[in-house]
């Protein structure tokens, strides 16, 4: 057993969720943030426009900060009813379990932040209970590359009906 103590830093965690609500409403997705510590999701997504808006997205966002992670979700699964995806942020600040690795040489320089969006029925699927609840990522890189950054955001637009926002032509020009 390590004698390290886990480093807690709320203000990267806290982070993590205004990152996600800023590149869904980058999106055109209409975003809130739930209560604090609402159990089973952070935020709540809707179509920008009130005619259109039919359905409401409970997001739950998880996030890890080290570089050198394990490349794990941890989610209960009593949480799941309550989430339609789980968006794991793999913030990338530092390598902090590495030894021999300076905790900025894993920094913001060299990675950026990665975004997975999973859909709740998913990670139902690849849930591990007897492994405490994970989903390992690990080994798994090209099937869940379909939920990476955009294109797991473009999963969440989709599900809202939310068109890619583009300019429309002027007839004159035709």
């Amino acid at each position: 057993m390590s004698n390290t103590v886990a480093l807690r830093l709320p203000v990267v965690a806290h982070g993590a969720e205004f990152l996600v609500m800023g590149y869904l409403m980058r999106r055109n997705i209409l975003t809130y943030k739930a209560p604090q510590n609402f159990e089973g999701y952070d935020l709540i997504c809707i179509h920008p426009d009130p005619h259109k808006q039919t359905r409401v997205l409970r997001i739950q966002v998880k996030s890890r900060y080290q570089t050198d992670n394990d490349r794990v979700v941890l989610v209960k699964k009593k949480t799941f009813p309550a989430f339609d995806f789980l968006v794991m942020v793999f913030q990338n600040i530092g390598y902090y379990s590495w030894k021999g690795h300076d905790t900025l040489e894993g920094g913001f320089e060299e990675h950026k932040p990665e975004f997975y969006c999973f859909p709740n029925k998913w990670l139902c699927q690849h849930h591990k209970p007897s492994w405490g609840g994970k989903v390992p990522l690990s080994g798994l890189e090209e099937k869940i590359e379909r939920f990476k950054n955009e294109k797991g955001f473009e999963l969440i637009a989709e599900r809202l009906k939310i068109p890619y926002p583009t300019r429309k032509k002027n007839r004159q020009t035709e």
